[in-house]
């Protein structure tokens, strides 16, 4: 109930900051003037639902995409020792990190990955593929259990969703006015909306949504220094690098997750130039330098 409860005081609280920085900026006064007509508290309000509940929908139903996605099997009673083994560790994990139980599950791919999810702390989803247990020693799937519990105990699922429901927001809202603004005042339609509103919105909406994407994929590749961290912190610094290091035999090659949870794998696409401000994880080299230079 207190993520929800953030994720509603974080929505007020975007939607009051642009209705108070619009008219200290004197945008209303300005959009009267050239009689755009256009209602920017009822749009903030409607850029807010659509920004917000899309993010907050999807975090409510995460695991259950997840496990839909990728035909994880949930671990209820383990039927071997890798199982067992599976289990116990996260259950560890999880109790150093002060968190609920998450439920344990595996998925069937020859990658090496995992992730986690869930909307709430107490009741996430940890999830290893085949492919990892496979080509890991477990002390290697020891540190990257621990990073994955490290993501659930940060609340990252919760953050990056607040963060993707802000900049949703922003984006709604701000692709609308243009559209507004060039409708009324470049073409001079008088009454409703012409084709250049819709026209001049969607460019806008496209072109602003790729700049948001930056800020969100910054964010994860934040979180995943913080993840290595944590995962360093339950299973040992060694541990972890040994296991990202494991993961460079996946280098090069792009994650088999299904969209809905490749953000939150612990092995993501890279890329380079340009393509590094749209990369949800850092380079793996880079993650190993980070804890190799932590104390």
């Amino acid at each position: 109930m207190k993520r929800i409860f953030l994720f509603l005081v974080t929505n007020i609280a975007v939607l009051l900051v642009l209705s108070i920085t619009l008219r200290l900026l004197g945008v209303d006064r300005i959009l009267d003037a050239q009689g755009t007509g256009l209602d920017y508290n009822s749009l903030l309000i409607m850029a807010g639902v659509i920004g917000f509940g899309g993010s907050f929908i999807s975090l409510l139903i995460s695991k259950w995409m997840a496990k839909h996605a990728t035909g994880a099997h949930v671990i209820e009673v383990p039927s071997n020792n890798t199982e067992r083994w599976l289990v116990d560790t996260v259950q560890r994990h999880a109790q150093r990190a002060g968190i609920g139980m998450p439920e344990v599950a595996v998925y069937d791919a020859p990658e090496i990955n995992a992730f986690a999810t869930g909307w709430n702390k107490d009741a996430a989803l940890v999830a290893v593929s085949t492919g990892l247990l496979n080509n890991m020693s477990q002390d290697e799937a020891e540190a990257v259990l621990g990073h994955e519990v490290s993501h659930v105990a940060n609340g990252d699922m919760v953050t990056l969703a607040l963060i993707q429901g802000v900049v949703n927001t922003f984006v709604i809202f701000f692709s609308r006015v243009i559209g507004y603004v060039v409708d009324r005042v470049v073409f001079k339609v008088e009454r409703g909306q012409g084709p250049a509103f819709w026209i001049t919105s969607i460019v806008a909406q496209l072109v602003l949504g790729v700049l948001a994407s930056i800020i969100v994929m910054w964010f994860s590749r934040w979180r995943e220094f913080r993840a290595d961290a944590g995962g360093a912190n339950l299973a040992g610094r060694n541990k972890m690098i040994a296991a990202l290091e494991r993961l460079q035999l996946n280098y090069g090659q792009p994650p088999m997750l299904p969209d809905q949870v490749k953000a939150f794998g612990i092995s993501g696409v890279t890329g380079w130039g340009m393509k590094r401000l749209f990369m949800s994880h850092p380079p793996l080299e880079e993650r190993i330098a980070a804890l190799r230079a932590s104390t």
